[in-house]
């Protein structure tokens, strides 16, 4: 009895020394393991979120880019972004307008959360390589740096969700007169595996990756420093006390979306053409009542380029340049904002429950 008596006092002192020193690091700041959790959480949600409000906001802008670099040369439906969302309109109705844009919004959402919060870890891991390196623990992100962090952030993501990317181009094509429908994304999915095997699921992707680089390097390289130069600069009396408004975050982020996509457009219009090889009625989406009847065939990168210029002529890589640039100017504006603002708000949640 005597002994049995010892051990429990010896476990509840055991108890208390445990509690007296998860107190005293609670006094310290120290902060829990389930905060760093709920600091991936919170990131992860906003940018889904970001993600989704962005993609939604210009849906008919994304199909008609879209339907624009893979149409018929020979027999043009869609001429122009005005025109072309007319015709949609006429002929498909509203819904026509955001046809695909499910599919999308289950990619991008994912995409989005993985590419802000890839994002932010590489630029800690960039950063911390960069102060050891320099030996200067007050260094900062450059813009070459902030690039490189962007970019693998873009590479992670795109490959992370880069099935669901190649089946929603599948989808957004499909008109009215299609002489076969995928259904949706996950009878989509199920019938390129079944017809076209698994790694078809993946055509595409090395322009994607390509071109994921500048498009997305540049997207956070020109969007943080933008922000950055307005911060210490203090140009016409646009930032007041080291904050941004809303208003200037959206012109930093329509600026960024300018570049990125300018530079990286052809290597998008490659691979939307790419991801058509192989679906046995795309040449009747791709040429409808053209001339050229002719299946679709790219050996690889190098052979669509080539057969892409020579058959269409240089412009051809740009097909949908307009559309694509009204969309994406508000797009990457809304999302880095979105993402921003929803921070913030998850951020005051979580610091009032705690």
């Amino acid at each position: 009895m005597a002994s049995e008596d010892v051990k429990t006092s010896e476990s509840a002192v055991t108890t208390i020394v445990n509690l007296a020193e998860e107190a005293k690091l609670a006094r310290e700041g120290v902060k829990a393991p389930s905060y760093a959790v709920l600091s991936i959480c919170k990131s992860l949600v906003a940018g889904g979120v970001a993600g989704g409000v962005s993609r939604t906001a210009v849906a008919p802008l994304e199909r008609l880019k879209i339907l624009l670099q893979v149409q018929n040369p020979h027999n043009i439906k869609y001429n122009g972004t005005i025109q072309g969302l007319k015709y949609i309109w006429r002929t498909e109705g509203f819904r026509g307008l955001f046809k695909g844009n499910g599919t999308n919004c289950a990619r991008i959402v994912p995409n989005s959360a993985v590419k802000f919060f890839s994002y932010e870890e590489a630029s800690k891991g960039i950063l911390w390589l960069y102060r050891q390196q320099t030996g200067n623990e007050d260094a900062q992100l450059t813009p070459l740096l902030r690039l490189g962090a962007g970019a693998c952030a873009g590479i992670i993501a795109m490959s992370a969700t880069y099935p669901m990317d190649m089946v929603r181009g599948r989808l957004t094509v499909q008109t009215v007169n299609s002489p076969y429908q995928y259904r949706g994304m996950f009878h989509a999915l199920s019938t390129v595996l079944r017809e076209e095997g698994p790694r078809a699921l993946y055509k595409g992707w090395l322009p994607s990756v390509i071109g994921v680089i500048p498009y997305v390097g540049l997207n956070f390289a020109v969007y943080e420093s933008l922000k950055d130069w307005l911060v210490k600069t203090k140009p016409f009396g646009l930032v007041q006390d080291s904050d941004l408004s809303v208003t200037t975050r959206l012109a930093c982020g329509a600026a960024a979306g300018t570049v990125g996509q300018t530079v990286a457009y052809p290597l998008d219009v490659i691979r939307r053409r790419m991801q058509m090889v192989g679906w046995k009625d795309a040449a009747s989406i791709v040429t409808g009542d053209g001339r050229s009847k002719v299946p679709l065939e790219y050996s690889g990168m190098i052979d669509a380029f080539r057969k892409t210029v020579r058959y269409e002529g240089f412009g051809a890589l740009y097909k949908g340049l307009v559309p694509n640039s009204v969309k994406v100017v508000p797009s990457i504006a809304i999302a880095f904002v979105t993402y921003e603002v929803v921070k913030d708000i998850l951020g005051v949640e979580i610091r009032i429950s705690d």
